[in-house]
């Protein structure tokens, strides 16, 4: 049996512990009065309560409402909302700590034990007490109802337990009041001062030496469980008229905390303060299994109300954990499902839906262990079952012919074997995996060995790979292996597989691990890989090639190209074993077959986009309701934007959708129908990004930007419609349009006309002087009644810039665009539209993503009729035209569209986009310096921890800028013009842009020719603290460094030791050298410091220093037999001549001390 660990924390001392029934939460009450929700399943701290003053020793979720319930030792229960996360109220009445609280699991009752040697029943919805109950004369440590009679179990320090009987209270409760003081102090018939004969002793179970922490009932059968101080386990059976004790369990050598029964199997659980939970069987009372922790003691044990889980608190947090796998052994073949359930193996026939029982295989492993992997022979009809138990076991099975009557047990031993793994690998041939001696057995249908080698290295598990084949799984990578040439045809790296699904037709290849699934073909070449954050569980090929899986919590699927999303949640895990058109097939944890009902259209829609079957897409279009911000996305990405705007109809959503896509046709009629200013703002910046100057024009004037519309004929050469500009302006006397106009135009007299107009007189004059008007600037002079001598004119060029003139006018100001032919789904799309229109009996307008005209019809301006009339028209052409409503501004404007209604074959289809060369970095190594040079640093810190155990990144937080900076190159451009970027290569002789690296930045040869030599002489000139910060900050850079070869490596490793000896002996030195005081403790730790100094690996010279510190520290505090061997060993590394002769001296010295 094993522990497996789901969810761990970190926190203060856990007192209390509880699971929410439906969701994955749970609570953890603390010892320093903190009370914290997690969710286990994804490991996070939901929220933290923090009322209590002082620990916090009771805890315990409502069944029903999002309420839960805490009591501590500031003698208060607090009942709390989780959903509002606010207390909302206390209950007061509890003179000492308490101990325990738990709600009833039907009445609105909770139940509080505590140090004041009384039990409190409250009423929660009038937030009453209802009932007190005495009896013990000791804290009364734990106190719970009964979860289906009316009986409470008490545990107490006066070394009982005690069941009551509620049967008074429930009835009274039927017409609920709250007690009265009054009510409390008059006794009833056989009551006494402190409560009513509502709730009666009914056993008092004497037993325990010592006091009693914990009791609890056995949900089913009439058994209490106790545990003490005592350190044992007891046992109690009750009946309507007495109680009595079973048997002990014996084992723990402390203080039991709590015990509690395993709610789907005759098991006892119990952990104590000797830092152990042990695992006891319930009808032999033998221990079955103990985990241990370092350091931890236990203080609290609950279990989940309906799954298979555990939790335990402990001196630094908490565990939750199940005892064994609940994944049922099971295989599929053709329409038939061979599995485990309750130690009997079962067929299930998938057609029929019928389920039959074949035979026990209790004998297999232990009772209390589940049989792992099941394998099947259908030549032979015969199964192989493997259990975990005691290293590992495997049996093999032949199915009886006639599979009605009784189960039949199998009674040949000689079928039994051991070994971690057993599989079918031919018709009559199985293989054994013994992981101990890594040893593969090959072996006959008779149990006997035919033959076995020598896995190819340090194998985990083996997997079916066909007739003649085997899959072995390392701890890194997964291995084909061909079991007759016994050699390695393939091998994948994908790290630590738990599970291996196979295609129908074994084409294809799932591995699956904790959070990642791999895709690879039956030559293991991976074709993708997919991280999920919560755990896998299991996975089955769909009959079209997609991989259908489930995680915890949802049921999802995986296109081979590595495409994935949701097909729907789920409640609990389930384990799928097969997927039938829309149905899925699944084991739960319970061992049931569960029919699942799912909708397979978005995959099968997305398959058929991948494989280019347009009319598959086509048919799933039209006749199934595929909508979602997930398919939208999901199109825009593959590059089929115009599939994506058919799923489209809301005016807001296609505009921005198509804006996104470049779709300019679109996203100007939904402009149009809406009609809003910052729809045509967004539309003119992206139609000026395409160069598509018509566009932009009309939202220009549509949104009545006059100042960017006048500088957008300037940069096109339209004069004529800039003169249309400045009339605009003239006529709503705008003097700064007017005169922005006149500047773009080069107009000198207009600018003379408006500055006169604005009485700048004296800019009148200076703008005339300047353009040598000399007659208009005397006039202007006259008029302001001034003279030439009054007036400094600044000096001006001979020739004075004017604005530049277009040397060709163009036709079409718009860029050129790539014309190509109309792709699949436009042509389909508006060939529908087409039948629709005329279905309906005419020719509608624009309507969709397409324009309807006669495909004959080359050029729209020979279009006559109703089309020469256009309402938006501004005006502004080649031939000057001003409408009067124009003018009086009281409209608004639209430009002429032109070319602007193109074919319907002449679509723009912008290029695809490239990939990132930092993109092939990242996806081309897996060193972390290579991710950091890509900009990739939240890949880079993962792979550091992972590799590395890094969790602290601040440190390294200079040498990831740095390692960026060095690896690009910025180049300057012209002036205005951004700088170029550059990327440095590795190899950029050999290296391509799909098999580049970055640049090496911290390189093996100059970390050992330059900053470790920096560092030894920083050592040796005794500068220590500058020393230290050298050798830490060569430490951070052998994380960085590249090697070229496996010899490098190897001494990038003894660098590490060499920087760990030397950082170790530098933190002692520094140490020691801040030890001033003159106390016989000071003295004695400055010397063991020198000792230990003298004892770190370093280099010759330095060593010496070492050792002549640790003399003269030895010879000063007349150690002498100390320095003596300090003394011996610094002449045996031969120093200097001055040296030796000094430490000669002081040898002879002490030689007659």
């Amino acid at each position: 049996m094993q522990m497996l660990t789901k969810f761990e924390s970190k926190s203060n001392r856990v007192k209390g512990v509880a699971f929410h029934p439906k969701r994955p939460w749970i609570l953890a009450s603390l010892h320093n009065g903190c009370i914290q929700l997690w969710d286990y399943r994804m490991g996070t701290l939901l929220e933290r309560f923090e009322e209590h003053d002082g620990p916090v020793r009771g805890i315990s979720f409502h069944p029903t409402q999002p309420l839960f319930v805490s009591g501590g030792d500031d003698y208060k229960i607090k009942v709390w909302n989780y959903k509002t996360r606010r207390c909302l109220f206390t209950l007061n009445g509890h003179l000492d700590y308490v101990r325990t609280v738990f709600f009833h699991h039907e009445l609105p009752w909770i139940i509080s034990a505590s140090d004041d040697q009384t039990i409190r029943i409250w009423n929660w919805q009038s937030r009453a007490c209802i009932a007190i109950l005495t009896g013990h004369n000791h804290y009364v440590m734990c106190a719970q109802f009964h979860p289906k009679t009316d009986l409470i179990v008490s545990a107490s320090m006066d070394q009982t337990v005690r069941v009551w009987d509620i049967t008074g209270l429930r009835k009274k409760s039927q017409a609920p009041s709250a007690m009265t003081m009054d009510d409390m102090g008059r006794p009833g018939p056989g009551g006494d001062m402190f409560g009513t004969t509502d709730v009666m002793v009914k056993y008092v179970l004497e037993g325990h030496d010592h006091g009693v922490n914990w009791a609890s009932f056995h949900p089913t059968l009439p058994l209490i469980i106790s545990a003490g101080d005592d350190r044992q386990v007891k046992l109690w059976r009750m009946n309507d008229t007495k109680a009595w004790e079973v048997d002990s369990c014996r084992g723990h050598y402390n203080n039991v905390s709590s015990a509690i029964f395993h709610p789907r199997q005759d098991l006892i659980l119990s952990d104590s303060e000797d830092k152990t939970i042990r695992v006891w069987d319930l009808t032999k009372r033998t221990a079955v299994a103990t985990f241990r922790r370092d350091h931890d003691r236990f203080w609290v044990l609950t279990s989940h109300p309906e799954l298979n889980l555990f939790a335990a608190g402990h001196d630094s947090g908490l565990i939750v954990f199940k005892l064994e796998r609940e994944r049922p052994a099971f295989q599929v073949h053709q329409n038939e499902l061979y599995y485990v359930k309750n130690s009997i193996l079962h067929i299930h026939d998938f057609p029929s839906t019928a389920d039959q029982e074949v035979m026990s295989v209790r004998k297999l492993g232990s009772q209390f262990v589940a049989p792992r992997t099941l394998s099947y022979n259908p030549a032979e009809r015969a199964v192989l079952l493997t259990s975990p138990f005691e290293g590992g076991s495997y049996e093999l099975y032949r199915l009886p012919k006639n599979l009605g009557g009784t189960l039949q047990e199998p009674s040949d031993e000689s079928m039994k074997g051991t070994g971690h793994a057993a599989l079918f690998i031919a018709r009559n041939r199985f293989a054994v995996f013994d992981k101990t001696n890594q040893m593969i057995q090959i072996k006959d249908l008779s149990n006997k060995e035919t033959k076995s080698f020598k896995t190819p290295g340090l194998v985990t598990d083996i997997y079916f790979a066909g007739p003649g084949s085997l899959l072995m799984a390392t701890a890194t990578s997964v291995i084909l292996f061909d079991l007759q040439q016994r050699r390695v045809t393939a091998e994948l790296a994908v790290a630590s597989v738990k599970y291996v699904v196979w295609s129908n037709d074994m084409s294809m290849i799932a591995l699956l691990s904790k959070h990642t699934i791999t895709i690879a073909t039956k030559e293991l070449k991976q074709t993708s890989q997919i991280h999920e954050t919560i755990r896998i569980k299991s996975a089955t090929w769909d009959d079209s090639g997609v991989l259908i899986y489930c995680t915890l919590n949802h049921i999802k699927y995986a296109l081979p190209q590595g495409d994935n999303g949701i097909v729907r949640t789920l409640d609990q895990p389930i384990y799928l074993t097969r997927i039938k058109g829309k149905k899925i097939y699944a084991l739960d944890r319970d061992g049931k077959v569960r029919e699942i009902v799912i909708d397979p259209t978005e995959y099968r829609f997305k398959l058929a986009l991948v494989k280019k079957q347009y009319e598959e897409v086509l048919h799933i279009i039209r006749t199934s309701n595929l909508v979602g911000q997930s398919i939208i996305a999901y199109l825009q990405k593959k590059g089929y934007p115009e599939i994506a705007l058919h799923f489209v109809r809301d005016d807001k959503t296609r505009f921005e959708l198509a804006l996104e896509c470049g779709n300019l046709d679109v996203a100007l009629e939904t402009a149009k129908s809406m009609n809003k200013p910052d729809c045509w703002t967004k539309l003119g910046a992206e139609a000026l990004r395409h160069g598509n100057y018509k566009v932009v024009e009309m939202c220009y004037q549509r949104t009545k930007k006059m100042d960017k519309l006048s500088f957008l004929y300037v940069l096109q050469g339209n004069e004529t419609n800039l003169r249309k500009m400045l009339e605009i302006s003239q006529l709503q006397k705008d003097p700064l349009m007017r005169f922005q106009n006149a500047v773009y135009l080069g107009d000198v007299e207009e600018r003379i006309r408006l500055l006169k107009d604005v009485g700048q007189l004296p800019l009148a004059y200076m703008t005339a002087k300047t353009h040598g008007l000399n007659e208009l600037a005397e006039s202007i002079l006259a008029s302001a009644g001034k003279t030439e001598e009054e007036i400094e004119v600044p000096e001006m060029p001979e020739q004075i810039p004017s604005t530049p003139k277009p040397v060709v006018q163009l036709e079409d100001t718009n860029w050129p665009l790539l014309t190509v032919s109309k792709s699949f789904f436009e042509g389909a799309f508006v060939q529908q539209q087409q039948q629709q229109q005329q279905d309906a009996g005419g020719i509608g307008g624009l309507k969709g993503s397409g324009f309807n005209y006669d495909d004959q019809i080359d050029n729209i301006e020979e279009a006559g009729g109703d089309w020469g009339d256009d309402d938006d028209d501004l005006g502004i052409s080649s031939k000057p035209m001003i409408s009067n409503d124009l003018l009086s501004g009281g409209v608004q404007l639209d430009a002429e569209m032109g070319h602007v209604a193109a074919k319907e074959t002449a679509e723009f289809v912008a290029p695809t986009e490239g990939v990132s060369e930092t993109n092939v970095w990242v996806k081309n190594s897996g060193l972390a310096a290579d991710h950091i040079a890509a900009g990739s640093f939240e890949s880079a810190m993962q792979l550091l921890n992972r590799q590395k155990g890094i969790v602290q990144f601040e440190p390294l937080k200079s040498h990831f800028l740095a390692i960026y900076q060095a690896s690009h190159v910025s180049v300057g451009g012209i002036s205005n013009t951004p700088s170029v970027q550059y990327l440095l290569r590795r190899n950029p002789e050999t290296s391509t842009a799909r098999t580049s690296l970055p640049v090496a930045v911290y390189n093996f040869q100059t970390i050992v020719t330059t900053q470790l030599q920096q560092a030894y002489r920083l050592f040796t000139s005794g500068k220590l603290v500058a020393a230290a910060q050298h050798f830490k900050l060569l430490l951070h850079s052998v994380l960085f460094t590249v090697t070229t070869n496996e010899g490098e490596a190897n001494e990038l490793n003894q660098l590490i030791d060499i920087c760990r000896e030397y950082l170790l002996g530098l933190s002692m030195e520094q140490k020691r050298r801040s030890i001033t005081g003159q106390t016989t403790e000071d003295v004695k730790r400055a010397l063991e410091l020198a000792a230990y100094f003298a004892h770190c690996q370093l280099q010759t010279p330095h060593m010496q220093l070492a050792l002549r510190q640790a003399t003269k520290q030895a010879f000063r505090t007349k150690n002498f037999s100390t320095a003596s061997q300090f003394a011996t060993r610094l002449l045996e590394l031969a120093p200097p001549r001055t040296v030796a002769d000094e430490v000669r001296k002081k040898k002879v010295y002490l030689c007659f001390v």
